[in-house]
């Protein structure tokens, strides 16, 4: 028996999306409708963290806070794949082993060579 995909078979997906698109903009305007309006001298100057702002916000960051930023997120998500491996480790066998060893060889490999060219330090 082949499947088909036939338009009415969205129809569940749509109609859930636009439950969900009209409960976002049905809260915020009942939101915006409801809430308090006081606007007072202190409410609209900007702060951060409660300290008066000093400088210009638009002043050049390190590009080591990104870059730290950018490669714990990398290993977070191959650390990720790591988990469907381990639950399916027996059902997999030694050829599952030996590609997960490949997986875990590159990204050591990978996680040497950013020790090697000094990304983690904070210098």
């Amino acid at each position: 028996m082949e499947l088909q995909s036939l338009p009415i078979n969205y129809l569940p997906i749509i109609f859930q999306m636009i439950v969900a698109l009209g409960f976002v903009v049905t809260t915020m305007f009942v939101t915006h409708k409801i809430g308090p309006k006081r606007v007072t001298k202190d409410k609209l100057t900007p702060f951060e963290s409660g300290i008066e702002v000093i400088g210009n916000a638009r002043q050049p960051m390190s590009i080591k806070y990104f870059l730290v930023a950018i490669l714990f997120v990398l290993f977070d998500v191959e650390v990720i794949f790591m988990y469907p491996w381990a639950v399916n480790f027996r059902d997999l066998g030694k050829d599952g082993m030996i590609e997960m060893f490949i997986f875990m060889g590159t990204l050591l490999a990978g996680f040497f060579y950013i020790i090697k060219k000094g990304a983690l330090n904070w210098d």
